[in-house]
């Protein structure tokens, strides 16, 4: 049984946020990365265009999503679901870090809003 231990998960950090990654193909994972993500208070993330569906479960705080233009706050226990072709945006305008969980498969790009493309590496 593969078990990833926080020891071994692999911190990145990009435009404000930190992505802790714990399952991905150099973690033994076949078909799905997953991580947590980190939003510091204050943190607005660029608007990027996703390739793949993510799982965006908050565990911590609120945040503002923009999903498509349609901007909602969510708080701890929700749950977005973000389509492939989906253009997302995320905002922390509290005062404390926010805590999320996000699940996609392998592969994901993202495209923001000036055409440049992000391939991440806690999701590849």
């Amino acid at each position: 049984m593969p078990v990833v231990r926080t020891s071994q998960a692999v911190t990145h950090e990009i435009h404000g946020a930190r992505f802790v990654s714990y399952a991905t193909p150099l973690a033994g994972s076949k078909e799905l990365c997953a991580w947590r993500g980190e939003i510091p208070a204050g943190t607005r993330a660029p608007v990027h265009t996703v390739s793949r569906e993510e799982i965006f479960h908050l565990l911590i705080g609120e945040l503002l999503i923009t999903l498509d233009g349609r901007t909602d706050r969510i708080t701890a226990g929700d749950t977005v679901i973000v389509n492939p072709g989906a253009t997302l945006g995320v905002e922390n305008p509290t005062d404390q870090t926010a805590i999320s969980w996000v699940t996609t498969s392998i592969g994901l790009e993202a495209v923001l809003e000036d055409g440049s493309r992000i391939t991440p590496p806690w999701a590849n």
